[in-house]
C-alpha cells in the first residue's frame, strides 16, 4: 500500500503593485488612456479661452497694435514703461485697492454675523437663508438699476426717505458727490453679495461638532467665551478662504461702477479695469490697454499667493 500526499498548490507570486492593492501597471495605462479622453473637452476649452488668450494678450502688450489690427509694431517694454509713468493707472488702481478695502471688511463681518443668527434660528431658517442670498442671484445691472432708480435718488430715493424719517434732510448726491459716490457703490455691492459669504459660513458653523459646546457648557463657559473660544477658531480656515475670494471678487470690479457713476464724479471711482476698457475699446490701443492689464494681473497673482503661503507657514507652526 502506497501513501500519496498531495502536493501542496503553489503559491502564486503577487508583484508589489497587487501586494499593496494597487491595479497592475497595464490597468493603469488604460485608466490613464480613458482619463485622457474625458479631460480632453475640458483641456481643448480651456486652452481655447484662457492658456491662448494669456498667450496672445503677453504679445500684443509688446507691441504697438491698435483696435483695428492695424500698426502692431513691435515696441518691446515701452508700454509697461509709460503705464509705470501713467498717473491715471496709480489712480485707478488706488481706486480698485480702496474699494477692496471699503468692501471686504463688511462683506465678510456682516456676512459672518448673518450666519451666526441664522445658526441659531429654530424655525424659519429657510426663509432667513433664502432672504440674503437670493439677491446674489440677481444679474449686476438689475441690482444696479434698482439702486440708481429707487434707492439712491436724491429727494424721492429710499435713502434719503429714511433719513427724512428720522428728522435729517441732508440731499446727499449719493452718486454725483465724491466723498459718497464710492461708498454707495460699496453698499450696493455688499448688499448684493453678501449671501455667497453667508452661506460659506452658514455652512462651516454646521459643522462644528456640537459635543465642543456641550462640554464647555458643563465646564460654565457662557455664549461669548464659547463663541471667542470655539466658534471663531473653528471658523479659521472658512474666514481665509472667505477672505481671499472677497479681495479677488473686489480687484475684478467693473459693472457697478460702469453702470452706476461711469467712473465719475471727477473718475473718482473709476477702477483699473474701466481705465483698461477705455485704452483698449475706446483709445483704441490695444497693445496699451493690455500692458496695464497685465501689470493688474501681477497684482491679482500676488495677492492669491500670499494667502496660501500665509495659511501653510501657520499650519507648520501649529505642528511643531
Amino acid at each position: 500500500m502506497t501513501s500519496t500526499t498531495a502536493a501542496a498548490p503553489t503559491p502564486v507570486a503577487k508583484s508589489a503593485g497587487h501586494a499593496a492593492g494597487r491595479p497592475a501597471r497595464g490597468v493603469r495605462r488604460k485608466w490613464t488612456e480613458h482619463g485622457l479622453v474625458f479631460i480632453a473637452p475640458f483641456f481643448l476649452v480651456y486652452a481655447m479661452f484662457l492658456i491662448w488668450p494669456l498667450i496672445s494678450g503677453l504679445g500684443m502688450s509688446l507691441t504697438s497694435e491698435n483696435i483695428t489690427g492695424s500698426g502692431g509694431e513691435f515696441v518691446g517694454l515701452d508700454n509697461y514703461a509709460e503705464a509705470v509713468r501713467d498717473p491715471e493707472v496709480w489712480s485707478s488702481l488706488w481706486n480698485t485697492v480702496w474699494f477692496t478695502v471699503l468692501s471686504t471688511v463688511p462683506l465678510v463681518v456682516v456676512g459672518l454675523v448673518l450666519a451666526l443668527l441664522a445658526h441659531q434660528l429654530q424655525v424659519v431658517q429657510w426663509l432667513w437663508r433664502l432672504s440674503w442670498f437670493a439677491p446674489f442671484l440677481l444679474p449686476s445691472g438689475v441690482v444696479c438699476l434698482l439702486f440708481l432708480n429707487m434707492i439712491l435718488p436724491s429727494d424721492f430715493g429710499l435713502a434719503d426717505q429714511m433719513l427724512a424719517a428720522v428728522g435729517l434732510t441732508p440731499e446727499i448726491g449719493w452718486l454725483t458727490d465724491e466723498r459718497y459716490a464710492m461708498l454707495s457703490i460699496v453698499a450696493t455691492t455688499v448688499w448684493w453679495t453678501v449671501g455667497f459669504n453667508f452661506l460659506l459660513y452658514l455652512a462651516a458653523l454646521q459643522a462644528i461638532p456640537a459635543h465642543l459646546y456641550e462640554a464647555a457648557e458643563l465646564d460654565g463657559a457662557g455664549a461669548w467665551n464659547r463663541l471667542l473660544h470655539i466658534t471663531l477658531p473653528m471658523l479659521r480656515r472658512t474666514t481665509g478662504l472667505v477672505v481671499v475670494l472677497q479681495v479677488l471678487a473686489s480687484l475684478k470690479i467693473f459693472d457697478q461702477v460702469y453702470i452706476m457713476t461711469g467712473g465719475g464724479p471727477d473718475e473718482s471711482t473709476r477702477p483699473i479695469l474701466q481705465y483698461v476698457y477705455q485704452q483698449g475699446f475706446t483709445g483704441y490701443r490695444i497693445g496699451y490697454a493690455s500692458a496695464v492689464s497685465y501689470i493688474f494681473f501681477a497684482l491679482i497673482l500676488t495677492v492669491s499667493l500670499v494667502q496660501p503661503l500665509l495659511s501653510r507657514r501657520r499650519a507648520e507652526e501649529a505642528a511643531k
